[in-house]
């Protein structure tokens, strides 16, 4: 097997001969250039596996180089390296396209992992994920072979990614598939619901503690960036996080070192970051419940994931794969929608996204009998279809709170049929009584 090859660009020799001599130990050939024009030269006579480049070069910088490897249409990952502080410039280095960012002086065990994590990344298993990636985020669409596309790209560097979209979108389905793509794939992902932890918990589940720095620590714990160090850190409902926490988030993910409770030291951490939310964080910046800096460090990259009203064209095939898995699990024949079942489904507004149908398909294979689902089976909520939705106006409310009142009435009514006996309200519809629990407390029903 060939050494892969590294171009390192960087006009300062000491910190050229530096890294070529760490990644010399590492089995893998350098190659380097003092200016940008010497890189573009290499670039053009050679085939690299990934490219280290200062973000200061004598001729230009190291963003001029992301946008020329990009527009070359060569592969290679790109990490740039960055003076102390530079964020702004890693993260605008990341948007065009680069791999990851080194900030100086240089950390060499850093350095040591992303280049690991570069070196990961072949064609033929990328080839094998993008072809998961269709079988397991299912829909033909144009939206959602957009978010493929999307998908198959950000999976193959380190950006900070932000996912929206509303609740049962499929969220975290989405994170699942960057991890399971990327060069972190063999690596922990540890997805957590920060809407779910208590606030005085946080930063211990965030960080770690040592034993007795707090009443209670009767043992040293591992955070949640330790146990999914050289993975991938998942935070849903991002939007929950606490001012206080958000501040020491921050620096985690500029430093990439966390410091847990008692600890007197800090502890380096390789952890790529995606995060995700139902909510308007943009709103949330401008009136000062989330923080701008913070909101501009986990939204590198932004995918939007497209309601499932946005794409009905999807819905057949989504619900053909629903119900399979769902009649194999209860041991029983497939049953087939009628047209007029189906063609309700396609017509329905669906708040609750890809969850809701598998809910309201679950309710459905309980209920039918003989071998065909009809409408009155699906039986759908009234007042939530799309003619209802009509109603909707986006001058006089977001869409976020004209659904989050749509659901309130549809808990309300679940909950009035069901003599408010919340566990007979969430079997009701199909969820779990921790998740009933939720809603009701995030929409303020309780």
């Amino acid at each position: 097997m060939n050494m892969p090859v590294t171009l390192v660009v960087d006009d300062e020799p000491d910190i050229r001969e530096l890294l070529e001599i760490t990644l010399n130990r590492m089995q893998i050939q350098t190659r380097s250039a003092a200016t940008l024009a010497e890189a573009k030269h290499c670039l053009a006579n050679q085939s690299f596996d990934l490219c280290l480049t200062d973000m200061r070069l004598p001729d230009g910088d190291g963003l001029e180089l992301v946008d020329y490897i990009q527009a070359q249409g060569l592969t290679l990952p790109v990490a740039v390296i960055t003076a102390h502080g530079s964020m702004d410039i890693a993260i605008k280095a990341m948007k065009k396209g680069a791999f990851d960012f080194l900030s100086k002086p240089v950390d060499l065990a850093v350095l040591r992992q992303l280049v690991s994590h570069a070196l990961q990344i072949s064609l033929n298993r990328v080839a094998e994920k993008e072809r998961r990636t269709r079988d397991l985020l299912l829909g033909e669409s144009a939206p959602m072979r957009n978010i493929r596309s999307k998908i198959d790209k950000v999976a193959r560097n380190q950006a900070p990614v932000y996912i929206s979209g509303e609740s049962g979108s499929g969220k975290e389905l989405v994170a699942r598939l960057i991890h399971q793509q990327s060069p972190r794939s063999e690596k922990a992902f540890i997805a957590i619901n920060c809407g779910a932890i208590p606030h005085e918990l946080m930063e211990s589940e965030f960080f770690g503690h040592k034993k007795g720095s707090f009443t209670g620590a009767v043992s040293d714990k591992q955070g949640l960036f330790q146990a999914a160090d050289g993975g991938t850190l998942f935070l849903d409902e991002v939007a929950d996080l606490p001012l206080a926490l958000q501040v020491k988030l921050l620096r985690a993910i500029q430093e990439k070192k966390i410091r847990p409770i008692g600890e007197q030291r800090e502890i380096p951490v390789d952890v790529r970051l995606l995060s995700a939310t139902h909510r308007d964080l943009a709103k949330m910046v401008q009136e000062g419940s989330f923080r701008q800096d913070l909101y501009y460090r986990i939204n590198v990259i932004e995918l939007n994931l497209p309601p499932l009203r946005a794409r009905a064209a999807d819905i057949p095939q989504l619900t053909e794969h629903l119900l399979q898995g769902l009649a194999r699990a209860n041991g029983i024949a497939i049953p087939r929608l009628s047209d007029a079942a189906l063609n309700a489904l396609k017509q329905y507004y669906f708040p609750g996204n890809v969850r809701e149908l598998e809910n309201i398909l679950e309710r459905a294979l309980a209920l039918h009998e003989g071998g065909v689902i009809e409408v009155d089976d699906l039986n759908l909520p009234t007042g939530l279809d799309l003619a209802a939705a009509e109603d909707f106006d986006a001058e006089k409310m977001s869409l976020e709170s004209y659904l989050e009142d749509i659901e309130k009435k549809a808990l309300s009514s679940a909950l009035e049929e069901n003599r408010w006996n919340k566990t007979a309200t969430a079997k009701y519809l199909g969820m779990s009584f921790r998740s009933l629990r939720y809603r009701l407390k995030k929409l303020g029903l309780e």
